[in-house]
């Protein structure tokens, strides 16, 4: 079968790569993926399939029924962008000012559209379902869009037994990297506002500096990872935005600070809620300041099925050979919104290579200057189909 698919993706990477192409030009925000919604829809209708759309407010899933009954396996890419201007100077670089794939949601959901192209002629040697799902709002963290979906009910009708998703790496290009266990971190926000007290600048005394307060937090929430998780394991605690102050000799009365904390460990998420709290409130407290704390628990750890991982690592391994499949050592401490389906079903998450020398440098995601080497589209789009076909052909 290799070499029939070889031809069949090679049929189709054109049009696939066109079709990436406009959807990276016409990037949308979360849960505002209107024009990619439709355009998936269109593709997916032209292949025969059975389609819905506004599932999960704004999903598309199309569904390939086999020759044969069996078992349903679910495909699943993201569809938004984020909120950034794109730095590149590709000549297909986004046409929305402050909106960039700069995650590389445009390359998952091309590859998706490609992968049902292929299956689609290849449904007669199908035992079993195919679901094509595309979501929207992966970026949502901490609502994002795969919970919708699944309330929609895009796990039954037929019931999924098997869900698999790529994302874009920067691993070398013709190469994915898959674990048996963790892939991805939990990924929580933190939300904290310090009151203080204005006054002039110049008399710093009679007011309670918000700013500098903050500026201590900041630095004691540092001491959770240092002095409160076990050397052994890993935890992050970022704070990405501080927003305070109205006027230079001003003494700031209000700062609030916005940031992420991520973990691995079930044991280790359970207690970052109650000693960031603590840390943040006594040392307002220990300032004369007040500290409001917001912990809100994010995506879930994505968590590979082991069983169903090891099978993958042989689908893949027969697929784009051995020497491609790459095992790291440690997941990612980045957050992914497909851990709401590897909580309900066995699931498989897999990074895909980007990088090689055309765009060395610049494969960071969520950089306004990713750059994806379009390369990688015809291996995403092999491991998913022959992924799919031997796990429902078993």
């Amino acid at each position: 079968m290799t070499n029939n698919l070889d031809t069949l993706i090679e049929k189709y990477l054109n049009d696939i790569i066109e079709i990436r192409r406009d959807i990276h030009q016409y990037p949308e925000i979360g849960m505002e993926e209107v024009r990619t919604s439709a355009l998936v829809k269109a593709q997916l209708e032209k292949l025969g399939l059975e389609v819905q759309d506004k599932i999960g407010k704004m999903g598309v899933v199309g569904l390939l029924r086999g020759k044969k009954p069996g078992k349903t396996i679910l495909l699943r890419a993201d569809m938004d962008c984020l909120p950034m201007d794109e730095l590149t100077d590709l000549p297909f670089k986004s046409k929305v000012p402050g909106m960039m794939h700069a995650c590389g949601h445009d390359v998952h959901t091309a590859i998706l559209l490609g992968a049902a192209k292929v299956l689609s002629e290849l449904k007669d040697e199908i035992k079993g379902n195919i679901k094509f799902v595309f979501q929207p709002a992966e970026e949502a963290n901490p609502t994002g869009g795969a919970r919708y979906m699944i309330e929609d009910g895009v796990l039954e009708n037929p019931k999924v037994d098997a869900a698999v998703a790529l994302h874009v790496w920067n691993l070398p290009l013709g190469k994915v990297g898959i674990r048996t266990s963790t892939m991805m971190a939990q990924s929580d926000r933190i939300f904290i506002t310090v009151k203080g007290k204005s006054s002039h600048a110049s008399q710093p005394h009679n007011g309670v500096d918000a700013i500098v307060t903050a500026g201590h937090i900041i630095t004691a929430l540092q001491t959770v990872i240092s002095r409160n998780v076990d050397p052994m394991e890993s935890a992050v605690v970022t704070i990405g935005t501080i927003h305070g102050g109205s006027r230079y000799n001003v003494t700031c009365d209000k700062v609030v600070l916005e940031g992420t904390v991520r973990t691995f460990n079930p044991e280790i998420s359970a207690i970052m809620p109650t000693r960031i709290k603590a840390i943040a409130e006594n040392v307002a407290m220990a300032l004369g300041a007040e500290c409001d704390v917001e912990y809100v628990e994010g995506y879930s750890a994505t968590v590979n099925d082991e069983e169903l991982a090891t099978k993958f690592i042989g689908y893949f391994k027969d697929a784009i050979g051995e020497q491609n499949v790459v095992i790291p050592s440690q997941p990612a401490s980045g957050g992914e919104d497909f851990s709401e389906f590897t909580k309900l079903v066995p699931s498989v998450f897999y990074w895909l290579g980007m990088e090689s020398e055309m765009n060395k440098g610049k494969t960071t995601v969520h950089n306004p200057n990713l750059v994806v080497d379009e390369g990688c589209i015809p291996v995403g789009i092999k491991t998913l189909v022959s992924g799919a076909i031997d796990f429902l052909n078993e």
